[in-house]
């Protein structure tokens, strides 16, 4: 099987979901990655579950599978991004951040996806913690939500995320270590744009893809540039696009590869031809 391309609805701040799900269609896309926020399947809200059982029928029909991810800028916190996160000093952020991943899980078993991403939470969010600490707080957060969505065939996909607790892939093993025979049981979601941000300049999201492969249960895909963390469209950037995706290919990634343009839903349906037109040239150009 080839790979699964989607693109994250981060990226559609101005359509609904329906409008978004037909643009997916016509490219051909073959997933979309639904990042639940206020106006897209807000979790909070008490008929989530219904709403995303009807979505599900609608994704069905279009031929789309889907990953839910949960990293809304503000779904929690108005005035600080991504806060409360599961390292956030006060317990009962850290329990808000793992009961909105809890309702996730839940969400996700009525569209029928297999993955929910997660992250660690900000540097700057762990008020002054050692990273050693905001590492345990993170393990102790999520351990029973990690439980509870394997026992209902869902897997939680940590992202290593530029300044964020869990930053590189050397963060994601001591976590999993920090976690005991559960971290067992954590996936990654694995940004290739970020490896060129936060790995060794030796590194190549490809070689990451290889390095990784057993424990990648999703992927975002942009072009970056080394250190800089900045989500660019294919072509501005320093990704070698045909050598990731050759990597994935090799080791039969079978998840969704999801486009994760957050800052150009001025200009998404563009980005949704545009990013797919690429993908194809690329896979096509690996023989």
């Amino acid at each position: 099987m080839g790979l699964r391309f989607a693109y994250n609805t981060n990226g559609f701040a101005f359509h609904d979901l329906g409008a978004i799900v037909d643009l997916l269609a016509e490219a051909g896309y073959d997933g979309i990655a639904l990042t639940l926020d206020h106006h897209h399947l807000d979790p909070r809200a008490d008929d989530v579950i219904d709403r995303a059982w009807r979505l599900r029928e609608r994704l069905d029909a279009a031929g789309l599978a889907v990953a839910v991810e949960t990293g809304a800028r503000f779904i929690l916190d108005p005035r600080r991004k991504h806060e409360p996160s599961l390292a956030s000093p006060e317990a009962d952020g850290r329990t808000a951040r793992a009961a909105l991943l809890s309702r996730s899980v839940e969400i996700a078993t009525a569209l029928g996806a297999k993955v929910v991403t997660a992250f660690g939470g900000r540097v700057d969010g762990t008020g002054g913690a050692s990273r050693e600490e905001a590492l345990q707080r993170v393990a102790d957060a999520i351990a029973p939500v990690i439980a509870a969505a394997d026992a209902v065939g869902v897997a939680i996909a940590i992202e290593p995320e530029p300044a964020h607790v869990v930053e590189t892939m050397a963060d994601f093993d001591a976590l999993r270590a920090r976690l005991g025979p559960g971290g067992g049981r954590l996936r990654m979601t694995l940004d290739l744009g970020h490896v060129l941000v936060s790995e060794p300049a030796t590194s190549t999201p490809g070689a990451v893809v290889r390095e990784r492969a057993a424990l990648i249960r999703h992927v975002h895909i942009e072009d970056a540039r080394r250190a800089e963390h900045v989500h660019l469209p294919f072509g501005e950037g320093e990704l070698d696009l045909p050598e990731a995706l050759a990597a994935l290919i090799d080791v039969k990634f079978d998840g969704l590869v999801a486009v994760e343009l957050s800052r150009h839903s001025h200009e998404a349906p563009v980005q949704v031809r545009r990013s797919i037109e690429r993908l194809r040239a690329a896979v096509a150009a690996i023989g």
